[in-house]
């Protein structure tokens, strides 16, 4: 009944508008000048990954000859033709949006300017910094028929240089602008101003010492985007690490899929460039501006203007925490709910760190999949293990664009005694858990932690998630028993709690939704809210609609992708989407229930893709005392009601912002105040947060 094509949204496309969403938040002047260039950047850094993983694999699935229908009745062929139209609207956006904020910049007194701009005093300086710091590093290509054109590396920034002597043919040379140097360059001795010049742009001004003896006819920069899904083949690999690291430097050679070139570029260098890289007219992208705009990411950082950034701010101690000195008996007492960055990820620190040196602990346990630079918790697992506890870590060495950091941290807690597993073939461990098991009074008692988010205490101050601290001996009881079966050859029990993919997660909500629909026939409470990153998974759309046919009411919070349409007459008349984009990256997964009047709240960390609930071990876990419930539903019913930054979905899968003539509610800005409220009223901090954002 519900499953036609047109009633459904291409996911590419869907991606692409919620890229634009991040994008909108540049244009607007109620956001601080350098967090609008800060989301410039992370629209070309989201741009990079698309390209890499999803435009690769779709361009994979062509040249194998699949050109299958997907569930908005698109052929891949008709796919990459509309995601091409898309982002080149998308690009000319950024770069318009570009222009903008760096003319108000000027009248901050931060220029970014050209060395043929320059004056006299800074041409010396710019040219004494090529001849001492960059003319030892760079290296010329020259490319004729005894130098084929060289390979160079995914999202590395070239130049491609014509050379003429005489009256010889021209040459053409290739320069890879180093990115071992600053790409942005300050130029020293300025009191009232600061001003920048590119890394390239100086390049380009003095290289004619790389190729003396010739003329500079033109020069162009470029920039590559190859394939970097990788292609490991976990059932015949004897090493998974050894496995994932040879895919690894694969990647770095992986084929071209874009073409970045800038607009000045003349007919012979296009051509060479095109022709050199093997990439069709179709995939090259003509830029009219500084190439790669990810160089922007943390500039406000390295100058210190804080005054043009959002405003630092402290965390309070979750309710639970406050006037406590001992974490396991205040876990004991009540589970502690906390709702990161708002509330301090310190108690999950503190979890760990506590373990390793807690003399009554005899075993840790904890997944991790994207983990911090410097972890504090991958610290205090090796301090646990040399301290003599058993600690076995599930370390998931294919999180993607993680595997260095993730194979690095393996191998430095193997090193320490720790009992490490690389995943599991065929899955990714996605499920955010860790297990301390300590003796009190001469009996075992077990303690979880249970998270949406990463054990990552940098994008816990970047991302909102919701994390769970219990004792509940059920939910105690099942962790052991999740363990049990990543680690062994457990088969899955009937579990108490928690909900797991990929066996049985997908059939829970089906169960969860069709309750629902029941207590709709009855005339009962039904309605569900859920909020996800993405809304993906075709079957359970569908759930969805035929629950909405039923007269359940469904709000969906959903930041990234949604290919369910909302609003369709006879289909979705009871459903609504809207978006969150704004200074945190909205990354929590909650689901309400209203279950005839007797509520369920539950958290995830999956999202409602294909992927997580198919091909991914995740975990779903209930949010049970009611003062927690109230306090999740009421974090929901103010994003429902956000009318600053939330964008609203309609059937045409087009967004709009919520109308501007209702009280404005900006909800990341409401729960913000409360937090400084909460520290003002005389709650001490645990750790400063630094504003900080990511790609969406």
């Amino acid at each position: 009944m519900f499953d036609k094509p047109e009633y459904f949204f291409n996911r590419e496309l869907s991606w692409l508008k919620f890229n634009i969403r991040v994008l909108q938040e540049a244009n607007e002047k109620s956001n601080p000048l350098l967090e609008r260039l800060r989301f410039i950047a992370i629209t070309g850094s989201n741009l990079d990954e698309f390209f890499m993983i999803r435009v690769a694999g779709l361009k994979q699935r062509l040249e194998g000859g699949i050109n299958k229908h997907d569930a908005a009745g698109l052929t891949v062929a008709e796919q990459l033709r509309k995601i091409n139209e898309s982002t080149r609207r998308l690009v000319q956006k950024q770069y318009r949006y570009l222009r903008n904020v760096l003319e108000e910049m000027e009248k901050q007194k931060i220029y970014f300017t050209s060395v043929a701009e320059l004056p006299q005093q800074y041409r010396e300086w710019t040219e004494h910094y090529y001849t001492t710091t960059i003319f030892p590093v760079v290296t010329p290509l020259a490319v004729d028929s005894s130098h084929p054109f060289p390979f160079l590396a995914n999202r590395s920034l070239n130049l491609a240089v014509e050379l003429k002597r005489g009256q010889s043919d021209p040459k053409i040379a290739v320069i890879q602008v180093p990115g071992v140097l600053p790409r942005i360059v300050k130029l020293p001795n300025q009191t009232e101003r600061q001003t920048f010049v590119f890394l390239e742009d100086i390049i380009q001004t003095y290289c004619a010492s790389l190729f003396r003896g010739y003329v500079i006819k033109s020069i162009v920069p470029f920039r590559i985007t190859r394939n970097a899904d990788l292609t490991i083949d976990e059932e015949d690999a004897d090493d998974l690490l050894a496995e994932v690291e040879k895919s690894l430097r694969q990647r770095k050679r992986g084929d071209a899929v874009r073409l970045e070139i800038g607009k000045t570029a003349k007919k012979v260098l296009r051509r060479f460039i095109i022709d050199g890289v093997k990439i069709k007219e179709e995939n090259v992208y003509d830029i009219n501006g500084p190439i790669d705009t990810g160089c922007f990411m943390k500039f406000g950082e390295s100058i210190g203007a804080v005054k043009l950034m959002y405003p630092s701010f402290v965390p309070a101690i979750p309710p639970g925490l406050v006037g406590k000195d001992d974490l396991l008996a205040a876990i004991q007492e009540n589970d502690i709910l906390l709702h990161h960055p708002y509330e301090s990820f310190a108690p999950v620190i503190e979890f760990i760190r506590g373990a390793a040196v807690d003399p009554e602990v005899l075993a840790i346990k904890q997944t991790l999949y994207r983990v911090g630079g410097d972890s504090p918790i991958v610290q205090a697992l090796a301090e646990a293990a040399e301290n003599g506890k058993q600690v076995t870590v599930l370390v998931e060495l294919k999180a993607r664009f993680d595997e260095e950091n993730n194979i690095l941290w393996a191998k430095r807690l193997e090193e320490a005694g720790c009992h490490v597993i690389y995943g599991l073939v065929g899955l990714k461990t996605h499920a955010k858990i860790a297990l301390v098991v300590r003796r009190e009074h001469g009996v075992i008692k077990r303690y979880v932690h249970m998270g949406t988010g990463n054990y990552n205490e940098g994008t816990a101050r970047q991302y909102t998630d919701i994390g769970l601290l219990t004792a509940n001996d059920q939910i105690g009881a099942d962790a052991s028993a999740f363990f049990n079966v990543l680690s062994g050859y457990s088969d899955p029990p009937v579990w108490n709690k928690l909900g797991v993919a990929p066996i049985g997660l997908r059939q829970k909500f089906y169960e969860l939704i069709k309750r629902e629909m029941d207590f709709a026939d009855a005339g009962k409470p039904a309605r569900v809210i859920a909020k996800v990153n993405s809304l993906v998974d075709k079957e359970l759309a569908l759930k969805l609609y035929e629950a909405s046919h039923h007269g359940v009411k469904i709000d969906l919070i959903v930041r990234g992708i949604c290919t369910l349409r909302p609003g369709l007459p006879g289909v979705s008349d009871n459903i609504t989407v809207r978006s969150i984009v704004g200074r945190f990256l909205e990354h929590s997964r909650i689901f309400y229930f209203a279950n005839g009047g007797e509520e369920e709240i539950y958290l995830s960390s999956a999202d409602w893709m294909t992927r997580n609930l198919n091909e991914r071990v995740e975990l779903l876990f209930p949010v049970e005392e009611s003062e927690h419930k109230g306090r999740i539903k009421a974090i929901l019913e103010l994003f429902l009601q956000d009318t600053e930054k939330a964008y609203i979905m309609r059937s045409d899968a087009n967004y709009y912002r919520a109308d501007k003539r209702q009280k404005q509610i900006n909800s990341q800005k409401k729960l913000l105040r409360e937090a400084e409220l909460s520290f003002q009223a005389g709650v001490s901090p645990i750790v400063d947060l630094k504003p900080a954002h990511r790609r969406g």
